[in-house]
């Protein structure tokens, strides 16, 4: 055999082994879970995911053993981390099951412990959501896409992100919240919004402005500001 025959081999088994570590996991099984337990405005059905809890098992498990590497595409990242986000805030209401609240988790604060374990690191949610969603891709979008179990909360999508549907559910998503009363009651001169436009108001840089690239109605720039008392009562 050749040098240069060998050269190539040798090449040819490396681009293997790059495509084959670069794999994204599926998405399915996550994907089969919303479509049956969460209602198309968001109300989810703990109790009826609670009897197929070893199939949400099955999905962090296959989440943790393929985390995001650098040949994955922006948007691949981007769906596995909000799918991480959601899968495993679901598996945290669950495992504690029956309860009114995520706040009576953890003494109020269960978006702190780390728990989750990724490939070889440990996270918490707010790992997730304020370490590498938010800093590593800067689209305040993300917002409507992540879900934190309650009531307040942008309603929790009943599909899996994929990069294929990512930025159409993120846009979706979006004008979906922005426009819903329940959530941001918008006028001309006077807006009352979710207090998650205070909470993350670096992410949206010009509020009226954000609001406006997806309000079915126009907002004066001097609009009076107030915000929303947040529910943080299970959403089911």
């Amino acid at each position: 055999m050749t040098k240069l025959l060998k050269n190539t081999i040798t090449l040819l088994l490396l681009l293997a082994f790059i495509q084959v570590n670069a794999a994204t996991p599926s998405h399915e099984v996550l994907d089969a879970l919303l479509k049956k337990y969460v209602s198309t405005t968001g109300k989810v059905n703990y109790k009826g995911l609670k009897t197929e809890a070893a199939k949400l098992n099955e999905y962090t498990t296959l989440l943790a053993k393929n985390h995001p590497e650098s040949a994955w595409s922006k948007e691949e990242q981007m769906a596995y981390w909000i799918n991480a986000y959601n899968a495993f805030t679901i598996k945290l209401i669950l495992d504690n099951y029956p309860l009114s609240s995520i706040t009576k988790l953890h003494k109020g604060k269960p978006w702190d412990v780390k728990w989750i374990k990724l490939g070889e690191k440990t996270y918490s949610l707010n790992n997730i959501e304020n370490d590498i969603l938010r800093p590593q891709f800067k689209d305040a979008r993300i917002h409507f896409a992540v879900n934190c179990a309650a009531r307040s909360c942008p309603p929790l999508l009943n599909q899996a992100f994929t990069a294929a549907n990512l930025n159409s559910n993120l846009d979706a998503l979006a004008k979906k919240f922005i426009n819903n009363p329940a959530f941001n009651k918008l006028g001309a001169d006077k807006i009352e919004v979710s207090k998650i436009f205070d909470w993350y108001a670096a992410d949206f840089g010009k509020l009226v402005d954000f609001l406006n690239k997806y309000s079915s109605s126009k907002i004066n720039a001097q609009a009076k500001l107030s915000f929303m008392e947040y529910n943080w009562a299970l959403n089911e």
